[in-house]
């Protein structure tokens, strides 16, 4: 009996807006397959495909373009490093001075276009034992707010686009996300999505931020202690209550 390991072939994902790079691609991973045990386990056209088809299959490597319509490949990243057993993310551009220089001060694997056979085989010999690269950094990288807020749920990464958000509240370690709909729960700083989404989202209370525009109007009412003021919400019955502190900031938008 042989006592080789049987060695599992790496398994790829390609996400390109541009149907000739994804061809191109497959066809230099089929070379690469020639030293490298891989398999090509499927491919998307964008970033909301590519979240739907990597919830129901594996892979260990995405190779992912940046620049995409609808999501761009670094909030994609976010929302796949939720899922139980993130992907190593190799990224594909065009030159792009401010990325790369980003990607080499963080030792971020990345193809320039048109894409090398060699480099694309360095990459995938890398990918065995790289780790997924870390959300704080993923973060520094992604200059615009984020498209959507992802949930990990019963197993799958849901996404939660940002124009459906009435509210985002503190509780504990999470934050619960409330839409016209329903609640999820996410685990991110209330700070840090203050900052990411100052646009769109205003402070109401320090465990509190309403959007803007769901804002209907203000009532009187609330606990001793707060403003005297409650906010009223489009969409839902619910009220919260406005703080002292936040009160000269919030009352010009209702």
């Amino acid at each position: 009996m042989s006592n080789d390991a049987v060695i599992l072939p790496l398994t790829v994902f390609i996400v390109d807006d541009e149907t000739p790079a994804r061809n191109r691609l497959k066809e230099l991973l089929a070379d690469c397959n020639e030293q490298l045990t891989l398999q090509v386990v499927g491919e998307a056209a964008n970033g909301r495909e590519a979240l739907e088809r990597l919830n129901e299959i594996h892979a260990e490597v995405v190779l992912m373009d940046i620049r995409m319509p609808e999501m761009d490949g670094i909030e994609l990243a976010r929302h796949l490093n939720k899922l139980e057993q993130p992907p190593v993310i190799i990224f594909t551009t065009a030159y792009d001075n401010y990325a790369i220089n980003a990607f080499e001060q963080r030792a971020i694997d990345y193809l320039l276009k048109p894409i090398r056979l060699g480099r694309l085989f360095e990459a995938l010999t890398r990918a065995r034992d790289a780790v997924p690269i870390r959300t704080e950094v993923l973060q520094e990288l992604m200059p615009e707010p984020r498209v959507n807020l992802s949930v990990h749920e019963r197993g799958k990464i849901i996404l939660v686009p940002l124009e459906e958000v009435v509210y985002l509240r503190a509780e504990m370690k999470y934050v619960t996300v409330r839409t016209a709909e329903r609640e999820y729960l996410i685990e991110e700083s209330l700070t840090a999505l203050e900052r990411e989404f100052a646009v769109r989202f205003v402070r109401i209370h320090r465990s509190c931020l309403v959007a803007k525009l769901a804002i209907a109007g203000f009532e009187k009412g609330g606990d001793e202690g707060e403003s005297g003021w409650l906010v009223k919400l489009k969409g839902i019955d619910e009220k919260l209550p406005v703080s002292r502190r936040q009160w000269s900031g919030v009352k010009s938008l209702g």
